[in-house]
């Protein structure tokens, strides 16, 4: 049996029209994600015209897809207006429908436009995650930085200054200076890869070294007990063997590194004592010298090392003092929780 089409003489052109509308307005989906907008008036447009030359209709299908579209690209301000302009659209039908299916279809199209609004505020929120994550490590990265070049720069500086001061009468101890200084210098030049490893091209192909810990307390101190600083090292504890996670190692090695570099650089002392204690479920970093006090600003966290060191112990859940002690000198005192990363 064959299908035919017959249309009244007085509405043959108007139903035509209607479906040249609607062929038009859904084409236009189309271009749903790279024009919301203007998909979105052509959709409200099309639609009101669908509705009135075809009042049977309860749901303006195109306009569900382009608010959907609008709500996941654009704010609610933007948004919000296109839904209320399809809610009159969708209104339309009260004049030919029973009211309760008019209010299905209009929750209906206030339910698109929430979905599409939560699918931006998920891209939105993964977005800002990631930024987030962009900056904590330009600010590990700037925190690295300053710990090995301040470090190595001040190592640099008093070896410097003491081979001027014995070149001419004591030569050997200028060259050990001068070797200091090398040593001080490759070292640095070998943590500088690491950190920027990751930032590097193509360090994807290069495996970055190992980072510093507290096992290599030896090599950081040796250059500075050839800078005339006496520094003892010693741990405590029975678990003073056992292995710190990975985080606590690192956090630990840069607070003793800190703390002996503004001794070098700003105390005037002889002599510094570090202690690194192992307690149940916590490390202890003990670090004093017998020079004079940092000036007040650093002394009381407003120098970039100390409030540096703080940051450090603080996102490992940590505590940080630094400050004189009776008696004289100056003490960097830290507490590390060993769960805080594991």
């Amino acid at each position: 049996m064959a299908l035919t089409l017959e249309f009244a003489p007085d509405e043959g052109w108007l139903t035509l029209v209607g479906l040249l509308v609607a062929a038009g307005h859904g084409a236009a989906l189309f271009w749903r994600r790279s024009h919301p907008e203007l998909v979105m008036a052509i959709a409200l447009a099309g639609g009101a015209v669908v509705q009135l030359l075809a009042p049977e209709g309860v749901f303006p299908l195109a306009g569900l897809f382009a608010i959907a579209s609008l709500a996941a690209a654009r704010p609610p301000l933007i948004s919000l207006t296109a839904l209320a302009g399809l809610l009159g659209v969708t209104a339309i039908s009260f004049f030919t429908q029973p009211s309760g299916d008019a209010l299905f279809a209009m929750a209906v199209a206030a339910g698109v436009w929430a979905l599409g609004e939560a699918a931006r505020n998920r891209r939105a929120a993964i977005a800002e995650g990631s930024r987030r994550a962009a900056g904590e490590e330009q600010a590990r990265i700037a925190r690295e930085l300053h710990d090995v070049i301040a470090h190595s720069v001040s190592v640099i500086v008093v070896q410097a200054a003491a081979a001027d001061d014995v070149f001419d009468e004591h030569p050997d101890q200028a060259r050990a200076a001068l070797r200091s200084i090398e040593s001080a210098g490759r070292d640095a030049l070998g943590e500088l890869r690491r950190l920027l490893a990751p930032v590097a091209p193509g360090a994807a192909s290069d495996a970055p070294p190992p980072q510093p810990g507290l096992d290599r307390l030896g090599e950081l101190v040796e250059p500075l007990r050839a800078a005339g600083l006496a520094v003892m090292v010693r741990r405590e504890g029975a678990d003073a063997a056992a292995a710190v996670p990975a985080g606590v190692d690192l956090c630990a090695y840069r607070i003793v590194q800190e703390a002996l570099t503004n001794t070098l650089r700003h105390a005037g002392a002889s002599r510094a004592e570090v202690t690194i204690r192992s307690l149940p479920g916590m490390l202890e970093i003990d670090v004093r010298d017998d020079g004079r006090a940092l000036v007040a600003p650093a002394a009381d966290g407003g120098g970039r090392g100390i409030a540096g060191m703080r940051e450090r112990a603080a996102m490992l859940g940590g505590t940080l003092e630094a400050g004189p002690p009776p008696g004289g000198g100056f003490r960097v005192h830290a507490t590390l929780p060993l769960e805080a990363i594991g």
